[in-house]
């Protein structure tokens, strides 16, 4: 997904690598018994093959694979997929030979455990240790590395598909915000400014909702779809509970959780969990939320809201449906006014809660077969693909710029593509074309905050296509999006209690939701609050559960230590 640069100083920059590579290519031969490496001459032929731990339509004569054959770095790469499930296929294929040079699979203890005792790869430790011969394998933050290290301090794998800048991560596509839609702001009278606190979202509702739509009928208030299909870290309430500085995004971990005064807080025992939904129901309660949002399906909401039937809308904007402003040119249906607002204040919240929690640690490992006769080659690509540019992933993915791409204005600006041909494969809709252009590995270099693509594209048919990007960075820049830390990542242990009881747990959450928002009064809506946490424990064992948190936790602490 990064992109390219075509200014002579990045071209300089990326020759003189090349000669620096050339002139320093006294070659790491097979390794020996010991895992170390055998000094000898430069391979005669620069070439691995790499297995790609997912199923692609491969077609090793692809334009961009050319790119690296013939230009730089100078490496043929010829890939092979798996076929079926990655695990499956790479157990197999450990018990019988193992892989010829490289795979990459995606960041997993499965994986890697499996690597590590088929007795069959490569510890590649000492190739973070060389800037003078692999400076962009030497730039990866240490951190990132020291994750990587096992007891004895071997590092197993080439980190790939990381945030450059952990410290300041890409927020990615974030779309978890409170969407408002400024023709109906400016019918009532108010600005955006005056929804800066809950209290003005409440009076521009009760404003919204005495006005009309086209078909006559009375606006809704807010809207917001309660999609049966939703998960705890997925559903549209999360931008209410977020308001109310509920953390409800995750890393890959169980629960959402959250350490608040130096405790942590796991989702369902956080107070304002609570707040927010008594807050729901208020709003349920005075006809501010569509009334049918409990039984609403999504195409029927998406409907709703290219019709122009809803005043504000919670949740993920890809469930309004972008469609509604991508497909416009103008102010000529409601879907063109929909714009996000920063996240409500309220009275006791001190910031936000994170909806969108980014995990800026590798994604991807690249596993070298200890007897690969091509190591030479595969460290050489993969120094390449991590240059730490802010558009390499972009030359990974489509070649660097001025060749089938390039700049529209300046160096990380805006971008097309230049290449009539290319293009037509590119975005043609069929993988089998796509293929014969672009093996789409963005996944083999890393990312930053700096320029990210696909916010970059300019030339498009509709102006109403470039609302999208524009609203996920004014939305990542909310304060709902966070780098992820350890506690993020607790997962179920095998034949756990998260294990067994995760599924009850959420069959909760869904089954109390709507009757936490539909309570006639507050009378009911604390007795459904105390049949839902007494359900907690009767039907989901939380006590237990949140004990095998913090056994998982600790345990993922004395392993990989805490970040």
């Amino acid at each position: 997904m990064v992109k390219g640069s075509k200014i002579s100083i990045i071209a300089g920059l990326l020759a003189l690598m090349l000669i620096v590579s050339a002139c320093s290519s006294t070659t790491n031969q097979p390794a020996n018994g010991n895992g170390e490496q055998q000094q000898g001459a430069a391979p005669k032929n620069q070439s691995f093959e790499l297995w790609l731990g997912w199923s692609a339509t491969i077609n090793n004569d692809s334009l961009v694979q050319k790119y690296w054959k013939e230009q730089e770095p100078g490496v043929e790469v010829i890939l092979e997929a798996t076929q079926g499930d990655a695990n499956t296929a790479l157990n197999l294929k450990l018990n019988t030979g193992g892989f010829k040079d490289a795979a990459i699979f995606t960041h997993s203890d499965v994986v890697k455990n499996a690597m590590k005792n088929s007795n069959t790869i490569l510890s590649l430790e000492q190739y973070f240790e060389m800037p003078d011969k692999y400076p962009n394998l030497a730039a990866i933050p240490k951190q990132y590395l020291e994750a990587l290290k096992d007891e004895d301090g071997h590092i197993w794998s080439i980190p790939t598909w990381f945030d450059q800048n952990p410290d300041d991560p890409w927020p990615g596509w974030a779309s978890v915000a409170w969407m408002v839609r400024t023709d109906v702001l400016e019918q009532v009278g108010m600005t955006k400014d005056d929804l800066a606190t809950l209290e003005g979202v409440e009076q521009y509702l009760r404003k919204a909702t005495q006005l009309k739509d086209e078909s006559g009928k009375p606006l809704n208030g807010m809207g917001f779809l309660m999609d049966p299909n939703d998960t705890v870290g997925w559903n549209d309430e999360n931008a209410v509970l977020s308001a109310f500085g509920v953390t409800t995004g995750g890393a890959g971990g169980v629960i959402p959780v959250e350490q608040k005064n130096g405790e942590f807080v796991l989702l369902y025992d956080d107070p304002q969990y609570k707040e927010a939904y008594k807050w729901l129901n208020k709003m349920y309660r005075e006809g501010l939320i569509d009334p049918e949002v409990v039984t609403d399906k999504k195409e029927r909401y998406k409907e709703k809201n290219k019709a122009g039937r809803t005043a504000l809308n919670v949740g993920t904007f890809w469930n309004i449906d972008t469609s509604v402003w991508e497909t416009l040119d103008g102010p000529t249906e409601p879907g063109w006014y929909y714009e996000p607002i920063a996240f409500p204040k309220i009275e006791g919240v001190d910031a936000i809660g994170a909806s969108q929690v980014v995990n800026p640690y590798p994604g991807y490992d690249v596993y070298i077969n200890k007897n690969s006769k091509n190591l030479e080659a595969i460290l050489t690509f993969f120094d390449y693909s991590l240059n730490p540019a802010p558009e390499q992933q972009q030359v990974i993915n489509e070649g660097p710029a001025g060749l089938y791409w390039d700049w529209m204005d300046a160096p990380l600006g805006k971008w097309k593509y230049i290449d009539e041909s290319y293009s037509a494969a590119r975005n043609s809709g069929d993988v089998a074309q796509k293929s014969t252009v672009t093996p789409e590995l963005y996944m083999l270099s890393s990312y930053n905050n700096e320029w990210y693509p696909w916010w970059n594209y300019g030339e498009v048919d509709k102006q109403g296509s470039l609302k999208t990007q524009q609203f996920t960075k004014a939305i990542g820049e909310m304060g709902g999006v966070r780098s992820a830390h350890t506690y993020d990542m607790v997962t179920a242990k095998a034949g756990g209690l998260w294990e067994k009881y995760a599924p009850e747990l959420e069959n909760l959450r869904k089954e109390y939701r709507a009757k936490l928002i539909m309570a006639k009064d507050d009378a009911q809506f604390e007795e459904s609050w105390t049949q839902f946490t007494d359900a907690l424990e009767k039907r989901a064992h939380w006590s237990e559960l949140k004990q095998e948190w913090q056994q998982s936790y600790d345990a993922l602490v004395q392993a990989n230590g805490s970040f």
